[in-house]
């Protein structure tokens, strides 16, 4: 009898801690964070991790009345199976309820699948290609698109007197998403792309394409590079050829405004022309805020890259709309209160499209100067308001 009564109680214990755990498991909300914390994109992963700790930061850890846990997982750069992998086992042994990340478009198409078919929520913070959101009902994005950033700045260098432009970019998805679409809009209007040259991704001297480009005398030259090295290799190798001072306007689009690009580029920078959403020197009180809230995060070590603000912003979605469902994360019940999303952020107003689930911002014309000693600024010129998505 003592016996059934020990086993009884043993089965009662173990039932209780099962309970208990259960209803402790209920009340958080898992969120996977794929990201490049090592690798050749560990600099644009740190930039997005600390998007996301600067906004628990500013607005704590809960939402729609469950604790938010933050699970971060390291693809190592543009590697599409190992995103997938790790998407794989935050289901598996995580039992994450949202994902969120993502530097590189091939990484997020690899995870799309997996979450369409597990039926989770994914937030895109980078991958720039338009057909991201198309791979899943499930799929949002806080960041923008190729498109969205080119088809402005083409537009904004047609009526500013650019009509013979040399396109280059990097021969990689988003690279040839920019090519297009400034292609398509500048010809559309009347200008002429003289000609147009693809590079391979990994290359960092610029020297003989910039006596080509010096050669074929475009008025204005609109380029498309990764993130980092490449970036500043080509400004300094375009002064150096002295192509400014042939008169060719240099056009690019979103990254070429940040810290770290100004930094490596120095005064090569001063006078070349940027389309995109954000700069860390843009004026208005809700970026002095997370200017602020984003230095006590890093210490810092670094001021904040568009990455880290779409980061931010895909903080401030998940949170949001946790508040809106009350914490259910059932993919439908979030990505329904997803599509009537809208906010304030550092960048201006954003919201979400809800037809296509990608979002709606203020595309910015940004001119680098400087000011002051060692100190470069993007300089607002014109903005377009209310930009979606062309490529939909």
């Amino acid at each position: 009898m003592s016996r059934i009564l020990a086993t009884l109680c043993c089965a009662s214990l173990t039932f209780a801690v099962m309970t208990s755990n259960a209803a402790e498991s209920n009340q958080v909300v898992k969120i996977g964070i794929i990201t490049s914390l090592t690798g050749i994109a560990a600099q644009s992963g740190e930039q997005m991790k600390a998007g996301i700790e600067t906004y628990l930061r500013l607005n704590g850890d809960t939402a729609g009345g469950k604790k938010l846990q933050v699970i971060y997982k390291d693809d190592t750069g543009p590697q599409a199976d190992v995103a997938k992998r790790l998407a794989t086992e935050l289901i598996a042994r995580d039992n994450v309820d949202i994902f969120a990340g993502f530097v590189f478009t091939p990484n997020a198409m690899a995870v799309a699948s997996v979450v369409d078919q597990a039926k989770k929520p994914m937030v895109v913070m980078n991958a720039a290609s338009s057909a991201v959101t198309t791979r899943s009902p499930y799929i949002t994005r806080t960041s923008y698109t190729i498109a969205q950033s080119v088809k402005p700045l083409a537009e904004w260098a047609y009526k500013t007197g650019s009509r013979r432009v040399f396109s280059i970019v990097s021969d990689y998805g988003p690279g040839l998403d920019g090519e297009t679409w400034f292609s398509k809009t500048f010809t559309a209007l009347g200008g002429q792309i003289i000609s147009s040259v693809r590079v391979p991704i990994s290359t960092v001297d610029y020297s003989a394409y910039m006596q080509r480009i010096k050669d074929e005398k475009p008025d204005a030259i609109h380029v498309f590079l990764p993130n980092g090295q490449p970036m500043a290799s080509f400004i300094k190798a375009y002064r150096e050829k002295g192509l400014d001072k042939a008169g060719i306007r240099f056009l690019g689009g979103e990254g070429w405004a940040d810290d770290d690009i100004m930094a490596s580029g120095g005064d090569a920078m001063v006078g070349i022309y940027t389309a995109g959403f954000y700069s860390f020197t843009r004026p208005g009180a809700e970026n002095a805020k997370f200017l602020a809230a984003f230095a006590e995060t890093v210490h810092g070590k670094f001021k904040p890259s568009f990455l880290a603000v779409s980061a931010y912003d895909g903080m401030a979605l998940i949170a949001k709309t946790l508040n809106k469902t009350n914490g259910n994360t059932d993919a439908g019940a979030f990505m329904a209160a997803v599509k009537g999303y809208s906010s304030s952020s550092p960048r201006g107003t954003v919201s979400i499209d809800p037809a296509t689930r990608d979002i709606v911002q203020t595309i910015y014309i940004r001119r680098i100067d400087k000011q002051g000693p060692g100190k470069l600024v993007a300089t607002e010129i014109d903005r377009y308001d209310g930009v979606k998505d062309p490529g939909k």
